[in-house]
C-alpha cells in the first residue's frame, strides 16, 4: 500500500491543487498536513496575517472533513514534523507545491535531503503561480528582467490544465489530526475587527462577485481611489485560497476570451496584474537576494 503526505504551504485549497490531485490519483492513502513553523511565525507572525491563515486552515479542514478526512496540524520545524507524520502514517512519498522564496527553497532542499535519508520520495508540483518560474526565458538568459517582453510571451504561453477536485480522497485514518490553535496560543494579540474572512470558500465567493460586477470596468476604474474598483483578492492569492491560474482563466472566460485574444479591456488589465505577480516570482527565483538588495549591479553600487 502506498501512502502520501500532502504538505500544504501557500496552497490552502481543494480546487486546482495539483499536489493534492496527484496524490489522490497515484497513491492508496493520503495525509493532508500543515505545519506551524516557528521560523515563519517569529518573522511574519503579525495578528492580522495569522488570523487570516487560521481562517483559511479552518475552512480547509472543514472541506476535507466533508470528504471524510482530516487535516493534520503540527507545530515545530517543518522538516522534522513532516518526517514525523510520514513515519506515523508509514508514508513513502511527500507531495507539495513548489514556491520561490528563499525560505521555501531552503525548506524544499532540507526536506528533500531528509526524505532521501528515509527513502521517501519528494514530489513538487506547480500551483503557486500561473506559469512556473523558469518556464519562460529570453535568448541568452534564464529569466526576464523587463516586464513587457515577459508579458508578451506569458499571455500566449500554453497553460497547464487545471487540476480538478478529486472525486475520491482516500484518507489515511492512522494519524492524529491535532488542534487548530487560537491567536493567543501562538503568542499573538487580537486581529483587526474589519479583517476579511480567510479561506477558499470566502475567496471563491469574492471571486465570483468580482467577475460578475467589477472586472469589466477594471481598466477604466482601477486607478480611481474613490471607486473601490479593485478585486481585493490579494490575500486569497497569497495564501493559495485561490488558484492564480483559475483566476486568470475565469477572468478571460467572463469576457469571452480564450487567453490569446486579449483586447485591452478590463479583463486584460486585471490579468496583466496577475502576470506582474508571476514576473516578480521568476525574478525572485533567479535572484534570491532581491528582498534585501537591488538585483541590478548599478543598484548595488
Amino acid at each position: 500500500m502506498s501512502t502520501a503526505v500532502v504538505l500544504f504551504t501557500r496552497d490552502l485549497r481543494l480546487h486546482d491543487q495539483p499536489a493534492l490531485a496527484a496524490a489522490a490519483r497515484e497513491t492508496d492513502e493520503i495525509v493532508p498536513l500543515f505545519v506551524f513553523d516557528p521560523a515563519v511565525l517569529e518573522r511574519f507572525g503579525v495578528p492580522n496575517r495569522v488570523a487570516f491563515l487560521l481562517d483559511a486552515l479552518g475552512d480547509l479542514r472543514t472541506s476535507l472533513a466533508a470528504r471524510g478526512g482530516a487535516l493534520a496540524l503540527r507545530r515545530g520545524d517543518v522538516v522534522e514534523q513532516t518526517l514525523a507524520v510520514a513515519a506515523e502514517a508509514r508514508a513513502n512519498s511527500v507531495f507539495l507545491s513548489d514556491d520561490v522564496s528563499a525560505y521555501a527553497r531552503s525548506r524544499e532542499r532540507r526536506l528533500r535531503a531528509a526524505c532521501e535519508e528515509q527513502r521517501i520520495e519528494l514530489r513538487p508540483f506547480p500551483g503557486v503561480t500561473v506559469v512556473p518560474p523558469g518556464d519562460l526565458a529570453p535568448a541568452g538568459s534564464d529569466h526576464y528582467r523587463v516586464f513587457t517582453p515577459y508579458w508578451r510571451q506569458w499571455r500566449s504561453e500554453p497553460r497547464r490544465d487545471r487540476a480538478r477536485v478529486p472525486d475520491r480522497l482516500p484518507f489515511s485514518q492512522g494519524v492524529a489530526p491535532g488542534d487548530l490553535p487560537a491567536l493567543a496560543e501562538l503568542g499573538l494579540g487580537a486581529a483587526s475587527l474589519d479583517l476579511p474572512q480567510g479561506g477558499e470558500t470566502e475567496g471563491r465567493r469574492r471571486l465570483a462577485r468580482w467577475l460578475a460586477r467589477g472586472v469589466l470596468d477594471y481598466g477604466r476604474l482601477h486607478d480611481d481611489l474613490a471607486s473601490d474598483a479593485t478585486s481585493r483578492l490579494s490575500p486569497y492569492l497569497h495564501f493559495g485560497c485561490l488558484s492564480p491560474l483559475e483566476v486568470v482563466e475565469r477572468a478571460l472566460e467572463r469576457d469571452g476570451l480564450d487567453g490569446n485574444g486579449l483586447d485591452g479591456n478590463g479583463a486584460e488589465q486585471f490579468v496583466r496584474q496577475l502576470c506582474w505577480r508571476d514576473f516578480y516570482a521568476q525574478l525572485l527565483s533567479a535572484n534570491p537576494g532581491t528582498p534585501r538588495e537591488d538585483f541590478t549591479p548599478r543598484g548595488r553600487a
